[in-house]
């Protein structure tokens, strides 16, 4: 699939996000959406350089589009990362310079690179040198005492100089200091207005949002001042909402979801994981978010947490899972209605939370 960053669509995408977005979750969302970029968990260059390569990077072709985000500080590390991930496919090359872990900072990359914009534009460029594919980044609007009106302009007219085809801008600060990696998903209060304004000032520059969009409806409202919007958390744990990108982001028919055949897919993919040596349990993890609001969710949540994790257990878990669920019966809730008439503020997102 070409990649759509370089053709003036609207993007829809997943955030990567550590110990989540692994390949099986990925499948799984692949299933829910066939349109929605996809990314990997943020994976460290040192660890591709020098650990298991098939672990860290192997990926199903139904994932594509698929994008393989990398954290790191050091370009000469990050050129042989991309270089080692070319032949594998990958539809883009994401810099992550927005997470705010003890661990990711004691490395020097994430989000403290915030403070050192003329790192990160080293490492994109070197990184656009050798990449087959865009090269795109992830950022904060700011770190610590930093002021995002003024450090934020600067920080991406500096992407845009080393050559980032994409920029992804989560709308809160990170306090690298005093807040957990959970805090600083909730804490700093998200500045949507900041962010718009950007893509106003750079209207030939694809810029993305991030951070505390919930809907669908809310994503559909953003994108009309963005070029992208990413989920993460809602999409995770709420997963059925991804049943609604298609039609409402990329114009693809409004149909129903072909729930038999979501089961029957995943059932089998969990039987080929577990032949090559994996456990049931590492698939079915990221489905529990699944038919929030149905009759039968509850259920449906305790077979798969349960049951999937017993000596023995076989993909029947699956469909014993889905069986428990009042699918013909819908939602109790009301789904969301589209589009609105202008982006939700970030009050509305702070309020949600």
């Amino acid at each position: 699939m070409t990649n759509q960053h370089l053709h003036g669509e609207k993007i829809f995408a997943v955030a990567p996000m550590i110990d989540w977005t692994d390949r099986h979750c990925r499948f799984f969302h692949r299933q829910l959406s066939q349109h929605a970029v996809l990314y990997t968990e943020m994976i460290v260059a040192d660890a591709i350089i020098h650990g298991q390569r098939e672990r860290l990077l192997g990926f199903s072709p139904e994932e594509h589009p698929v994008v393989l985000q990398l954290g790191g500080s050091d370009p000469t590390k990050l050129v042989e990362a991309v270089k080692i991930a070319a032949d594998l496919g990958y539809d883009e090359i994401n810099l992550n310079v927005g997470c705010p872990s003890d661990r990711v900072q004691s490395g020097t990359f994430g989000a403290c690179l915030m403070r050192t914009p003329d790192v990160v534009a080293a490492c994109v460029s070197a990184m656009k040198a050798v990449s087959p594919v865009p090269v795109t980044v992830k950022c904060r609007i700011g770190v610590d005492d930093q002021a995002p009106q003024v450090v934020l302009p600067d920080f991406l007219a500096r992407m845009v100089g080393a050559g980032a085809d994409a920029i992804w801008i989560h709308a809160r600060k990170a306090w690298l200091q005093g807040l957990s990696p959970k805090e600083n998903r909730d804490i700093p209060p998200l500045d949507y207005d900041l962010v718009h304004q950007m893509k106003r000032e750079n209207p030939d520059v694809f810029l993305g949002i991030n951070g505390g969009i919930a809907t669908i409806d809310d994503a559909v409202a953003h994108l009309t001042v963005m070029d992208g919007v990413m989920l993460g958390r809602a999409a995770y744990h709420n997963a059925t909402l991804l049943t609604e990108v298609d039609a409402a982001i990329y114009g693809a028919p409004a149909i129903a979801a072909d729930w038999d055949a979501v089961r029957d897919t995943m059932a089998a993919y969990a039987a080929r994981w577990m032949d090559e040596g994996g456990r049931l349990n590492h698939v079915t993890r990221h489905m529990i978010g699944l038919f929030q609001g149905y009759a039968g969710a509850r259920r449906y949540r305790q077979i798969l947490s349960s049951e999937a994790t017993k000596p023995g257990a076989t993909p029947q878990v699956i469909l014993d899972a889905f069986s428990a669920v009042d699918i013909a019966g819908g939602p109790k809730t009301e789904g969301t209605a589209r589009p609105s008439a202008a982006p939700p503020t970030a009050a509305d997102a702070q309020a949600a939370e």
